[in-house]
């Protein structure tokens, strides 16, 4: 079988989630399949298994076009650029609303089985607008027709998978839920310190951890109202870049400044930073915070529960597959402001039991060591990517006909752990 994904990010160009999974998923589907993978960029390795093409922007073609109608205009001429060469292959695979447009034309104009992984929901992250403008019209758009014409959508919890559904004209038969996985031989405790001593992080005080991107849907002004409420020895670690529009960098710079008045201690990396420093941040922090205020997964937790830190986390989406309250860290209760704006109803609330919950886990170092083992087990049984990889396979091969449709009947549970016992169940029969 001839497997091609389409995607945004692909390494050496990756800010997030999506493109760790199709990293991940792509090198680990090479061995059960042929693979090429095109993506946005200038990235070229024709002759390997997986094959990969960038295709960069052009943006001369949209010389005058306002800026924020350009970004949306420009993804979907790199997905016409996708198509340009005649995609040759059993099925196609995207990832993220950047790359369904290339997706639905390659159903329409070569025939190929669709499948598209939702990493996220457009009608979720009204943000988005302050990012694309009009444009953001246009994504949601293209996200509705790919889910709503795939062959097979794949969710990546069942959350996901719900919201999926309530939103979209998607037939519950043709919908998966298999989740995210990580390489547990790579994402393990580092012993090693020197990136943490270059950043001036200090030896003889705890630490609290965030990591990732400046945007609204990961919470990070919440973080910083928690971190204000935090024990006054325990440092602030914010490894933070990217910032989706420059008025919300102003409101972090902000926030950040008054924390530091206060916290003269706290460190902030602004930077995207290597994998291996990431793992030296999460292996050395007391608590993981993950404040998303919305999140359909959240590879970003089992990232810091392979190196045994034990997780804060909002209790929304796919977190709740993943972190377990009580044993691997503690889920905020969360409530969503109404059902088309997931921020919190009540912000001071929300922020006041996250540091309640760092803080009984900084108090508490016995309990803080023994939650991050259990972290590790839990994402050593349940989330290897050679799993995640073979569930998928099962999806092309039933959406190409080399499967059947009794198998796939037979995982309509929402769960996905649930569903992988099962078929373990069955296949020993």
């Amino acid at each position: 079988m001839k497997v091609i994904y389409l995607t945004r990010e692909y390494p050496p160009h990756i800010y997030g989630g999506a493109g760790v999974h199709v990293e991940y998923l792509s090198r680990h589907m090479a061995q059960l399949a042929s693979v090429e993978v095109k993506c946005f960029g200038d990235q070229h390795a024709p002759s390997s298994n997986p094959s990969v093409q960038g295709h960069p922007f052009v943006p001369g073609v949209f010389g005058g076009n306002p800026h924020r109608a350009a970004q949306a205009l420009m993804v979907l001429q790199t997905c016409m650029d996708f198509n340009g060469a005649p995609l040759e292959g059993d099925v196609v695979h995207t990832h993220t609303w950047y790359a369904a447009w290339g997706g639905i034309l390659a159903k329409l104009a070569y025939g190929l089985p669709l499948v598209v992984t939702v990493h996220s929901l457009e009608p979720l992250r009204p943000w988005k607008r302050e990012q694309l403008g009009r444009g953001y019209e246009v994504s949601s758009w293209v996200e509705k027709c790919a889910l709503e014409m795939a062959d097979a959508v794949i969710a990546v919890s069942g959350d996901d998978l719900g919201e999926i559904l309530s939103r979209f004209q998607v037939d519950r038969h043709k919908a998966w839920v298999i989740p995210n996985g990580i390489d547990v031989e790579h994402y393990r405790p580092a012993e090693r310190r020197g990136f943490l001593d270059s950043c001036g992080i200090r030896r003889d005080r705890p630490y609290v951890l965030f990591l990732g991107r400046i945007s609204r849907q990961k919470g990070i002004g919440h973080f910083l109202r928690a971190a204000q409420q935090l024990e006054p020895h325990v440092q602030v670690v914010m490894c933070a870049g990217s910032p989706e529009t420059p008025e919300l960098a102003g409101e972090v710079e902000r926030a950040w400044n008054q924390l530091v008045r206060e916290r003269p201690h706290s460190v902030w990396i602004r930077e995207m930073i290597p994998r291996d420093a990431a793992i030296e941040l999460y292996s050395h922090a007391s608590v993981f915070c993950c404040p998303s205020v919305y999140e359909p997964f959240g590879i970003i937790n089992l990232e810091a529960m392979a190196c045994e830190t034990p997780v804060v986390a909002s209790n929304v989406g796919g977190i709740k597959d993943v972190v377990i309250h009580g044993e691997t860290g503690y889920l905020v209760p969360f409530e969503r402001r109404s059902s088309e704006d997931p921020e919190p109803a009540n912000t001071e609330a929300f922020a006041h039991d996250l540091a309640q919950a760092m803080n009984r886990l900084l108090a508490d170092a016995e309990l803080s060591t023994i939650m991050g083992q259990r972290g590790r087990a839990r994402v050593i049984e349940n989330f290897g990517w050679d799993r995640v990889a073979g569930r998928v396979m099962e999806v092309y091969e039933h959406v190409t006909g080399a499967g059947t449709a009794s198998a796939h009947a037979d995982e309509q549970d929402l769960d996905p752990l649930r569903v992988a016992a099962k078929r373990r169940s069955l296949r020993g029969r």
